[in-house]
């Protein structure tokens, strides 16, 4: 008997034959129906296991190269001086790091809760007509569903972060995450800056980024969110021996929200090749929009459901709680912002060499 094969067969047939060869892991477990209502099938969801990072030393190796750092030059001071910024190490590691010290594995997702990246329907975020790329982090789910952002308690339920904590069973989902970097201003390399978050979640975070006709622009929203037990940071001599006091933000928590479908930022670079990120100032009414009492009964229907949205949308709003600031030895306390509405903002980059 003769087969006789399309070329699109005979295409993916050796793909086939190689796919079948391949060694294939997988977790294999039962779905409940709210589960499995929730997968459309669209987009690409990223999983990483076991994932370990770390980047550089400004250390020279047997043959006196520094090839493994990541450095900014061409900047200088206001008095001329050259400055350089070398990054000595950057790492992503499972919890329990001792700020880098001791890398393990980690988890990025999970097959339930993947990284994503995805086109969306404008209609369904307030934006008609659009399609919008999004990426995005692992999503919040019900309190019922998820675990406590900052990582103490374990169990399912305790909050509403998708990523699990490290526990003896598994390397969960949330990271330590650091760099140390030097700023050097002439001969001066003393600056030596450390950054470092333990048990990190970034759990609901997502840019969307979708094409404005009326100005000809990219536009987009950002969502993020970072959570950690604890932030910190501290200045210490080139070679690390001696370090200031450490300043320590714990359960530190960051929601920000930079642009959204009715006020979004903008992308773009000027005529002199210079990044501009704005957030143009929310649009006035017109006279006889809002009525003088603010009811919507004798304003323009519209314009009062328009900035009625605007301004009680809690997702439009930011927030920051730091539960104790530390400087060394020294406590100050807690910390909170909450309800910070990005009204207008404007970035721009500017070339410190001029």
């Amino acid at each position: 008997m003769k087969v006789h094969l399309s070329n699109r067969q005979k295409l993916l047939m050796p793909l086939l034959l190689l796919l079948s060869a391949l060694p294939v892991r997988a977790e294999l477990r039962d779905l409940s129906d709210r589960e499995l209502s929730r997968i459309d099938g669209t987009g690409i969801g990223l999983v990483l296991e076991n994932f370990t990072f770390s980047h550089g030393t400004d250390e020279p190796d047997t043959q006196g190269n520094q090839a493994r750092i990541f450095r900014l030059s061409g900047i200088r001071s206001s008095d001329g001086r050259a400055v350089d910024v070398t990054v000595n190490h950057l790492y992503l590691s499972g919890t329990g790091s001792n700020y880098g010290e001791n890398l393990n594995p980690v988890n990025l997702g999970r097959l339930l809760y993947p990284w994503e990246i995805d086109v969306v329907d404008g209609n369904r975020l307030g934006l008609a007509g659009k399609a919008i790329l999004q990426l995005a982090a692992p999503v919040k789910v019900p309190m019922a569903e998820g675990f406590d952002c900052l990582g103490a308690p374990a169990q399912m339920g305790s909050g509403t972060c998708s990523s699990r904590p490290a526990t003896a069973g598994h390397a969960g989902e949330r990271a330590d995450m650091g760099l140390q970097m030097n700023v050097a201003v002439g001969d001066d390399r003393s600056a030596n800056i450390n950054l470092h978050a333990q048990s990190a979640v970034v759990d609901g975070s997502y840019l969307r980024l979708w094409g404005d006709g009326d100005r000809r622009q990219m536009a987009g929203q950002i969502r993020l969110n970072f959570y950690t037990p604890e932030l910190s940071i501290t200045a210490c001599a080139q070679d690390g021996s001696s370090c200031g006091s450490r300043i320590r933000m714990a359960d530190f928590q960051l929601e920000l929200a930079i642009g959204n479908p009715l006020q979004p930022v903008f992308f773009d670079v000027d005529g002199g090749g210079h990044f501009v990120l704005e957030v143009a100032a929310i649009q006035q009414p017109e006279p006889g929009d809002i009525g003088a009492d603010g009811l919507r009964g004798s304003s323009q229907a519209e314009a009062w459901d328009f900035y009625e949205r605007y301004y009680t949308r809690p997702d439009y709003r930011s927030q920051l709680a730091i539960g104790n600031f530390s400087v060394g030895d020294r406590d100050f306390g807690s910390a909170r912002i909450q309800g910070m509405l990005v009204q207008h903002l404007s970035i721009r980059t500017k070339d410190l060499g001029q």
